[in-house]
């Protein structure tokens, strides 16, 4: 691979702070509680092999990007080495699944506010965050940062906060409840054997869905070199914060009062009557989900764009106007976040989960791919060869556990379906490539 000049302007801990601001939403404030419903106490064991395997792909990915930091990323990497059939289904799978994740962030981001607006129509309230967060893309790179900086603060501002708080709540000492708590979790630990855990797998690697846009910004830093320091700290800092704030949560409460409509830490703390504690949270709620779309909107532009100059989607997509953005491709953006969202509130509840749980095996997909990407590019070590391997295998092994339950083979079957349709166009467009050659 050849290196190119990049002209970035962030420094490495701004990168981790955009990270940890990509990275830190709805999947951890929601979904974790269908990871402990699957996985019981045993839950903390996912997400710490979902770290592990997170930052595997992390490192693949920036050292590729150091030695040839360019904006189309992963999928500009899988070009490289093995051709054009790569890059386009791995442009098309990741854009998929990424317009697919927005629509479900709509309807939880419509759900929470109607907390707050209980009349207001869920219709409405999706529109509305789709709107804002389209404004947001319109300001560029500089205010996409901004934002996405602000918002990682507030977010790992209110864990903490939920840490504090359960700390003096186990320290006062006047519930006995919590010993309680800790005492069924203690016993009940493996309540729900070595399946609950490879079940639990799927869900704990949502929680760490977004690590591929900090691969996309790696062009933006000032020393590309500095980007594996950015993704360990990161890492570290909020696999730190998971693992702590699940641990508080179950000191509070006993694991099977968790609800998977619900998020863990309003649970843990609703019986203890702290005053605007549900205000705060579902405040939070709507602060992660709506940054972690904008997280995923900024994503797919970039990746269209790349396609669109790679001639792998309409070239259009790719002409620059006055605007930050190219205004094409901001249009696309546009009508498939509207499509999602209309699809989101007119399909039945379980249909639209089966396309979400697919949409989360897509871009679990595409980092198995960056993986086997990195094995062809790069001359690994023989701990780095050992390291990959042992990435590709928990993917794999992810990936198996949603074959467990109905839920999620559904949604395993509907992303080969997916991929099925990608497999197809993809090979019209290079059959047509050659006899064009």
């Amino acid at each position: 691979m050849t290196a190119k000049t990049s002209k970035g302007r962030l420094s490495w801990w701004q990168l981790s702070l955009l990270g940890i601001g990509c990275t830190l939403g709805t999947g951890f404030f929601l979904g974790t509680s269908m990871a402990i419903h699957k996985s019981g106490p045993a839950v903390l064991i996912p997400f710490l092999v979902a770290a592990v395997c997170t930052y595997i792909v992390y490192d693949g990915l920036v050292k590729m990007s150091v030695a040839n930091p360019d904006k189309g990323s992963f999928r500009t990497y899988a070009k490289q080495a093995f051709g054009r059939w790569a890059g386009f289904s791995n442009g098309w799978v990741y854009l998929i699944s990424e317009i697919l994740i927005m629509g479900s962030q709509l309807m939880a981001l419509g759900i929470f506010t109607k907390f707050w607006f209980p009349a207001l129509p869920l219709w409405v309230a999706g529109s509305l965050y789709a709107a804002l967060g389209l404004v947001v893309i319109l300001t560029g790179m500089k205010g996409f940062e901004n934002f996405q900086n602000i918002f990682g603060v507030l977010k790992a501002a209110a864990i903490m906060m939920f840490i504090i708080v359960a700390v003096m709540i186990i320290l006062k000492g006047t519930q006995s409840a919590t010993l309680d708590s800790l005492q069924s979790n203690y016993e009940e630990f493996f309540s729900q054997g070595i399946k609950g855990i490879w079940l639990g797998l799927l869900y704990a690697f949502y929680a760490y869905g977004g690590i591929e846009v900090m691969g996309l910004m790696v062009i933006d830093l000032k020393n590309p070199k500095e980007a594996p320091k950015a993704g360990r700290v990161m890492l570290i800092v909020i696999t730190i914060i998971f693992i702590m704030a699940i641990a508080l949560a179950f000191a509070l409460v006993s694991w099977k009062d968790f609800n998977v409509e619900e998020s863990p830490f309003i649970t843990a703390l609703h019986d203890y009557h702290i005053p605007y504690v549900a205000d705060i949270f579902n405040g939070v709620l709507i602060i992660a989900g709506f940054s972690t779309m904008v997280a995923s909107l900024y994503a797919v532009i970039t990746i269209l764009v790349t396609l669109a100059e790679d001639h792998d989607a309409p070239k259009i997509l790719a002409k620059k106007g006055k605007m930050k953005v190219p205004f094409p491709a901001f249009l696309f953006l546009a009508g498939g976040l509207m499509i999602t969202n209309v699809i989101g509130f007119l399909m039945p509840e379980k249909i639209f989960e089966y396309l979400v749980t697919a949409a989360g095996l897509m871009l679990i997909y595409n980092w198995l791919f960056i993986l086997v990407t990195y094995m062809k590019l790069m001359k690994l070590s023989k701990w780095e060869q050992v390291k990959n391997s042992l990435g590709m295998l928990l993917i794999a092994v992810t990936i198996s556990g949603t074959l467990g339950e109905k839920t999620s083979r559904l949604g395993f079957f509907v992303s080969l379906l997916f991929i099925i349709l990608i497999g197809i166009a993809t090979w019209i467009v290079v059959k047509r490539q050659r006899k064009e050659a």
